[in-house]
């Protein structure tokens, strides 16, 4: 456990559900809210695991993935400042689908779930926003149906490079702020290792990206959206 972060200073509270709250709300959540530090590695819920409230980021990266039949997983989201997990369990009163990983140190808020169908009850705002929070990860879901479905492994790996970089941003020398082992991001694009190692030294060699061991940088931003079909 750890002292718990005000709501009023999380630097993501804007662009949150949680946004709409009012100050009373807010102070209602402060009194029944847990947080606690989680490290790199560290696992905030299990696939198949009950949840009893959901988990709000602070700070920090979580993978979401789920586990095949083999043990392999496949990264199906990313969350991180501002990002809320397990609400789906919650609204259904249905086990986890998936499991949530820390891959960089995180904070993280525990909300029970009383208190989020309290706010469902008395807050129209809040709970349109989840609504819409809901209808957006649908449409997420739907669009990587479609893109395995008619793209082929090196498109889909350039989607996701570029997915990286408006999701997560860069640093001052241009390589992106999220660092993903080889085996990561081809659990994203749904392929195997290999694959994606050959892929990535494709790209390097013809001055598509710069790769420094993890850190990856977008060298030709252009290419990367023609071959992903992308016109975002």
């Amino acid at each position: 456990m750890t002292n718990n972060p005000n709501c009023k200073q999380c630097p993501s509270a804007i662009n949150s559900v949680f946004s709409t709250i009012t100050p009373e709300e807010n102070t209602f959540i402060e009194l029944e809210k847990t947080c606690s530090n989680y490290k790199r590695g560290d696992v905030i819920y299990r696939e198949g695991s009950r949840i009893n409230g959901v988990f709000c980021i602070y700070s920090g990266i979580l993978k979401i993935y789920k586990t095949g039949s083999d043990g392999k997983e496949q990264i199906v989201a990313f969350a991180k400042e501002g990002n809320i997990m397990g609400y789906r369990s919650v609204l259904s009163h249905e086990p986890a689908c998936t499991t949530a990983q820390a891959i960089e140190d995180a904070l993280i808020c525990y909300i029970p779930a009383s208190v989020i169908f309290d706010l469902i009850k008395t807050n129209g705002n809040f709970a349109l926003s989840l609504m819409q929070l809901i209808c957006n990860e649908l449409n997420q879901a739907n669009s990587y149906i479609k893109d395995i479905a008619q793209k082929t492994v090196r498109e889909r790996l350039a989607e996701v490079l570029l997915m990286l970089e408006t999701n997560f941003g860069t640093n001052d020398e241009g390589f992106l702020n999220i660092t993903l082992t080889r085996e990561e991001l081809a659990n994203i694009v749904g392929t195997a290792t290999e694959s994606v190692i050959r892929l990535l030294s494709e790209f390097k060699s013809e001055g598509v990206i710069i790769v420094s061991r993890k850190f990856i940088k977008l060298n030709n931003r252009v290419f990367l959206k023609k071959l992903s079909k992308s016109f975002n």
